[in-house]
């Protein structure tokens, strides 16, 4: 692959605009006159366009970074996955887009948040997950109808993001309106009974004016992961103006309703004698043993008002003020083997017609499985206001690229449990691992909404970073960030004499500083070396709650230390990035009863992963496009714990490599332009073996899955595209914890018709 580092180019910030008429006839005129006179010398000027997401799987720039930067200047690793990818490989949601990322795992969290592991790190739905560079704190079934792109900086990132970011972060980049007439619509159908239709409507309204409205309607049967069903909607518009003025102006909306079904997983087997890790039960992926009255439902909704000042001299002030609110209300069944027990001292026996234990030897169509009552429902309303300025300045003699900001956010998050009244009993039917799908169902409606705590936030912080260019070659970036975090908690009773009646009233407030440092060595313009250093915490509020001892307890540090290049070939079709890491959770939460007053947790606990990640995305030649995202993580460890050298707090034993942190994991997919009509596409999706957080004698086998694409294009306008997912129909484990796993997709055949004008 042959990157450029022999030869230099000048890459210009615009795009030459053809000469006007005149001009070239005055210089045809002249031209021989001038060669009469010398001959001149061929100047050869090359301009770099950005790409379209919609367009390429490559891309240059990112806006994760708090202001529009070149990818090659950020001292850290970033992984993008473009419109175009997502398309491509029909990702509907952020956890289907999150797969096609390197080192990327998910919890099969209570309560269905994406509780996703980034290099071994939990990255919370509360904290570390963002929209246009605003934190997006909700707990709902994120859609990508709306994104022009999605974003993945890995490592410590406080310094720019405030609490959090101890993995890293997730930008979910919106469409925006643009200066131009283009539409699209598209629909799908598939396995499962699986509709789905999209719709991109982008008008120019005036001469820097643009309105764009993004909608989807989505709904399945009973099928994998969708459980009872899938049944979702949303839309998006949006309205610029000043588009590339001195003042521009952003208006926009998002609302997304879900109700869908939950698949709350399978319980974990005993495996037959001899073997040492628990497996997977042997049943078709597409199976459902929940309820069918079983649901997700919930709302999100956001309006935004934006506005971008740009001053004469080129630096750039962005002020975005966000309103939103999320409703959530999940019912679930989680999945047990029906098990026989007897008590030592009545001897009375529960289940009687049930086995002792269900192994890999008795397992059978007849093994009879219980439905348990997981429910949760929580509203939030959140404010935000954020405000980051972005200048270009020559001081001292040095050049500086300066990021600074201000950010503000209040949050109001109210919990519920979903309790019955009095004399009123809801039992959920057993069902046997030969009877999925049963059609058995409770009648929901009837349980009451409890409040049973509420949660009132405020956040402040305050950043500047400067990146200086200390030579032809090298750049120094640093950065300090100062945040403020308040948290007021309470808890209700919900039964008896308490009911409704405040049981607890905690409090805390902290005040942090995060550091960022970065070194790029830049010898040519497609190639780009760095050294970076980031810190980042985590407050004991970060899930909407304080317990008696995390009430008291400050908050938790990590680093990350990164070495890493990017390069891109001699014709910019093509980019790699790779980086060696080092990520540290340096003061872990944990429990230590012997050395520590029981007001508080000790910050004693440490662990770290290390470890190799690799991003190529773009163009071979003029006919296959290639995208490959792979982290290997050989080095992952739970390295400090109590005083007696046990466990963390977590649960997870000191020496035991972490829940969730597979040393291999990663995607690569690649599509050839057979001819004008024809594209074909394939890709394997990787994982290695991985144990559930707290679980170590649990061990989810590594898996490959295979995915294949055929698009044919009947006119220009108008095609056809047909996706196959996991070909094999592969049994494996997506999203893990110690009680359950949650089953990756099925194979599924979707066929997609796009109609642009």
């Amino acid at each position: 692959m042959p990157f450029l580092d022999a030869q230099r180019r000048q890459r210009l910030p615009f795009t030459p605009r053809p000469l006007p008429l005149a001009v070239l006839l005055s210089l045809t005129l002249a031209t021989p006159v001038l060669a009469a006179e010398q001959q001149l010398p061929t100047v050869h000027v090359e301009a770099s366009a950005e790409k379209s997401a919609k367009d390429t799987y490559q891309a240059t720039t990112t806006k994760i970074g708090k202001g529009k930067q070149e990818l090659r200047d950020i001292p850290q690793s970033v992984t993008v996955v473009t419109e175009k990818l997502l398309d491509d490989r029909n990702l509907d949601t952020l956890k289907d887009a999150l797969h096609s990322t390197a080192g990327i795992s998910f919890l099969a969290a209570e309560g269905g948040e994406e509780d996703i592991r980034l290099r071994g790190f939990s990255l919370q739905a509360s904290g570390d997950i963002f929209v246009d560079g605003l934190r997006d704190p909700a707990f709902y079934e994120r859609d990508t109808f709306n994104y022009d792109r999605l974003e993945v900086l890995r490592g410590s990132a406080s310094m720019l993001f405030g609490r959090g970011s101890t993995g890293g972060v997730v930008n979910q980049v919106s469409k925006e309106p643009f200066l131009m007439n283009q539409n699209e619509v598209t629909a799908t159908v598939g396995s499962g009974n699986y509709q789905r239709l999209e719709g991109d409507l982008n008008r120019k309204i005036g001469d820097n004016a643009a309105l764009r409205v993004a909608g989807m309607w989505n709904t399945s049967d009973a099928y994998g992961q969708y459980g009872a069903g899938l049944d979702k909607k949303g839309i998006a518009p949006s309205l610029r103006l000043g588009i590339g003025t001195a003042n521009e102006f952003l208006v926009s909306y998002y609302y997304l309703d879900n109700h869908n079904g939950v698949h709350y997983g399978m319980p974990w087997l005993t495996p037959q004698p001899g073997a040492t890790h628990r497996v997977l039960v042997p049943v078709d992926p597409r199976n459902y043993y929940g309820m069918a009255s079983d649901y997700n439902a919930g709302t999100a909704q956001y309006a935004t008002l934006g506005h971008i000042h740009r001053f004469a001299g080129g630096g750039e002030l962005k002020t975005t003020l966000r309103a939103g609110s999320f409703e959530r209300d999940q019912r679930a069944s989680a999945i047990r083997f029906c098990t026989r027990s007897v008590n030592a001292n009545t001897g009375v026996v529960t289940n009687p017609d049930c086995p002792s234990s269900v192994t890999g030897e008795n397992i059978g169509d007849g093994t009879i499985l219980t439905r348990g009552s997981n429910n949760k429902i929580m509203d939030l309303d959140t404010r935000l206001l954020q405000s980051d300025y972005s200048g270009k300045f020559n001081w001292f003699g040095l050049g500086h690229a300066v990021l600074a900001g201000v950010d503000l956010a209040d949050d109001d998050f109210t919990g519920y449990t979903p309790g019955l009244p009095t004399g009123v009993t809801l039992s959920k039917p057993r069902t046997t691992l030969g009877m999925p799908d049963d059609g058995a169902s409770v009648d929901e409606s009837l349980r009451l909404r409890l409040k049973n705590r509420d949660f009132a936030s405020t956040s402040s912080g305050v950043y500047f970073q400067d990146m200086i260019q200390v030579g032809p070659e090298w750049k120094v970036l640093a950065g300090l960030r100062w945040d403020h975090f308040q948290g007021d908690y309470r808890s209700f009773g919900t039964s008896g004499a308490t009911a409704g009646e405040i049981t607890a009233t905690r409090g805390r407030s902290d005040s942090l500083w995060s550091k960022r440092f970065g070194l790029l060595f830049q010898p040519t313009p497609l190639s780009s070396y760095h050294f970076s250093y980031g810190t980042s915490f985590n407050t004991s509020g970060d899930t909407y709650q304080y317990d008696a001892l995390g009430s008291n307890t400050p908050p938790e540090g990590s680093r990350n230390i990164e070495l890493g290049a990017k390069f891109d070939t001699e014709s910019g079709d093509l980019s790699l990035r790779f980086a060696l890491f080092h990520s540290t959770k340096y003061n872990e939460r944990n429990r230590d009863e012997e050395s520590v007053s029981p007001t508080n947790y000790l910050l004693s606990g440490a662990r770290h992963a290390a470890g190799l990640e690799v991003d190529v995305a773009g163009r071979l030649g003029s006919s296959v496009e290639v995208y490959l995202s792979y982290a290997w993580i050989p080095s992952a460890r739970i390295d400090k714990g109590a005083s007696d050298g046990t466990t963390l707090l977590s649960g997870e034993l000191v020496g035991a490599r972490p829940g969730l942190t597979p040393k291999h994991a990663g995607t690569v997919w690649a599509t050839w332009q057979i001819d004008d009509k024809w594209r074909l596409g394939g890709g394997l999706n990787l994982r290695g073996s991985q144990s559930p957080q707290q679980a170590p004698a649990i061990k989810a086998p590594g898996y490959a899955t295979a995915d294949l694409m055929a698009e044919y294009a009947i006119a220009r306008d108008l095609k056809l595209k047909l996706n196959v997912t996991n070909v094999t129909n592969k049994l494996f484990a997506d999203y893990l914890y110690r009680g359950h796993y949650v089953m990756g997709a099925p194979r599924t055949v979707q066929l997609s018709a796009n109609y642009k004008f």
